[in-house]
This record gives structure tokens, C-alpha cells and sequence, in this order.
């Protein structure tokens, strides 16, 4: 790819999220603002997606088969 092709795609993308945020209405310190709490949200997601998805997905696996007749854990 060019790299100026990816460069005008990048900020093709950067100006639908302006767009779409109507954010480009703000004056720059309430742009800045408004784009730390963005991050800081989509990061908090993120983790918090990555940490505690697992977990549930294998408590609810075990859950499921339990009830679906599978074999319980030895308690030895």
C-alpha cells in the first residue's frame, strides 16, 4: 500500500469520528477532553472485557454441562 494512501484514510477515518461525534463543534481544550474520556472509557472496556469475558464464558461452560449430563469433577 502508499503510504499516502493510508495517511488519507486515516484521516478520512479521524473525520467521520469528528463527524460523528459532532465533536468538531468543541474548541480545542473541550476536543481534547472529550477525546481523553473517549480513550479512557474504550480502554476501561477493553480491559475490563479481557480480564472477565474468560471467566465467565468457562463458568457458563461448566454450568452448561453440568446440566447437559457431563461428567462431574473427581473430589479426590
Amino acid at each position: 500500500m502508499d503510504m499516502k494512501h493510508v495517511k488519507d484514510y486515516i484521516s478520512w477515518l479521524y473525520f467521520q469520528y469528528l463527524l460523528i461525534t459532532c465533536s468538531y463543534v468543541l474548541e480545542p481544550w473541550e476536543q481534547s477532553m472529550f477525546h481523553t474520556i473517549t480513550v479512557t472509557v474504550f480502554a476501561m472496556v477493553v480491559y475490563t472485557a479481557y480480564v472477565f469475558v474468560p471467566i465467565h464464558v468457562r463458568l457458563a461452560f461448566e454450568f452448561f454441562s453440568q446440566i447437559f449430563g457431563g461428567q462431574p469433577e473427581s473430589t479426590v
